[in-house]
């Protein structure tokens, strides 16, 4: 097993049927982008209704449909949010707790203590995060998932990862391995995951790897780490 190997996306992810949310960060080829990412997938009329919108360079889900939510509670939040220099990406409305602890000094590891997995036995739906710390040259970027130690939901298990920037180079997290009832969660690191220069082979390779049936929305941001520029693509199955 070659524990360095840099993964092709549509490698890891074509075939499975539902890997739930997930969140890439990492490095262009180039060097010359902080590049991040964050998808949604759903099974249930609930879940799959749903887009992303932008407002003012933040990211949010939404209803497609607001006349068919039945419970907005996990499924609508700020997923991106920027704070100074620090990128905050995250697969629930724990962005703005991650938002709120870095104004107040604290780190994401720090402000997540006081939050676990999402409410919703029998899966126990992990939360999972990022920070990119776009003023460090290089830049850095943290990753973190809070899941249940059990079947019951009696406990929180808490893991975080920081890695440098390396060029080519990104971490992939998500909330579940795969399909099944209830959803098996997520295992283990982060997976090393090739990051090419160019959002739009980037884009296009994550988009068309995600299960078509369950895939919802997918956000892709490039930050130019010498001026800030942000170039983003952005694709949402209901149109």
């Amino acid at each position: 097993m070659d524990i360095y190997k840099i993964n092709k996306i549509d490698e890891l992810i074509t075939g499975n049927p539902y890997v739930g949310r997930g969140i890439i960060v990492g490095c262009s080829a180039d060097a010359k982008y902080a590049v991040s990412a964050y998808f949604i997938m759903g099974r249930s009329e609930n879940s799959r209704n749903r887009i992303f919108t932008v407002k003012n360079g933040e990211v949010f889900t939404e209803p497609y449909d607001a006349s068919k939510v039945v419970d907005p509670s996990l499924i609508i939040y700020a997923a991106i949010r920027q704070i100074g220099e620090k990128l905050i990406v995250t697969n629930g409305e724990q962005t703005d707790t991650i938002y709120e602890g870095i104004k107040n000094g604290m780190s994401m590891r720090a402000s997540l203590n006081f939050r676990k997995f999402e409410p919703d036995a029998p899966n126990f739906t992990p939360r999972i995060s990022a920070v990119v710390n776009l003023g460090l040259q290089p830049f850095t970027y943290s990753m973190s998932i809070l899941k249940s130690i059990d079947a019951e939901g009696s406990e929180c298990a808490r893991y975080t990862f920081d890695y440098p920037s390396k060029a080519g180079l990104g971490h992939f997290i998500h909330t579940y391995v795969t399909d099944g009832n209830p959803i098996p969660t997520f295992q283990g690191e982060p997976e090393r995951v090739e990051i090419p220069s160019s959002i739009d082979e980037f884009t296009d390779k994550l988009w068309s790897s995600l299960d078509a049936n369950n895939r919802i929305s997918l956000y892709v941001r490039y930050t130019d780490v010498t001026n800030g520029k942000i170039t983003e693509r952005l694709i949402n199955k209901n149109v």
